[in-house]
């Protein structure tokens, strides 16, 4: 099975979240797409103080959480990305918010104004009409994409996503 992947990028609440979810509904119908979300301030809370699986975390130890229907890993080690991919095993479509780090073809989301410091690491740019790209300076090699046209955006994915 070919293992693909591509990531997004953008400032907060310019719409990452609602673009992925959008493409993951689409793309989960006929494959299987993981997602790895980065949280580069460790704000996000997965586990609720005074249950069973927080009591074990706390303990220093890794933990996994599994039920009939999901699996839940808490872990105190920083992992690889492709070290996390490997544990969803078998998946069409790995798609990654932030890691800008990460080299892989990546989609900058922007609305109300485009942020020119993720310009060097992004393929493609998605913006809705808030954004007036003549007062940006952007690379003819940045292909331009509206925000609101899913379907060009997975169009996209499929041409530029790289095996991993």
């Amino acid at each position: 099975m070919q293992q693909r992947a591509v990531a997004f990028t953008g400032p907060s609440g310019s719409g990452k979240t609602t673009t992925i979810e959008k493409i993951a509904k689409k793309l989960t119908q006929d494959r299987k797409v993981v997602i790895i979300k980065h949280d580069p301030s460790d704000k996000a809370k997965f586990d609720t103080d005074g249950k069973d699986s927080h009591k074990f975390f706390n303990t220093g130890a890794d933990v996994a959480v599994v039920s009939p229907t999901r699996t839940t890993l808490f872990s105190h080690t920083n992992r690889e990305v492709v070290e996390i991919a490997e544990m969803f095993g078998d998946f069409d479509l790995l798609i990654v918010e932030g890691l800008k780090y990460l080299l892989l073809p990546r989609i900058g989301i922007f609305r109300g104004e485009i942020i020119e410091s993720y310009l060097p690491v992004v393929k493609a740019l998605a913006v809705d009409h808030t954004i007036d790209l003549n007062k940006y300076k952007i690379s003819e090699d940045i292909k331009i994409l509206d925000l609101n046209d899913i379907d060009a955006i997975i169009t996209w994915i499929d041409q530029n996503s790289v095996e991993i």
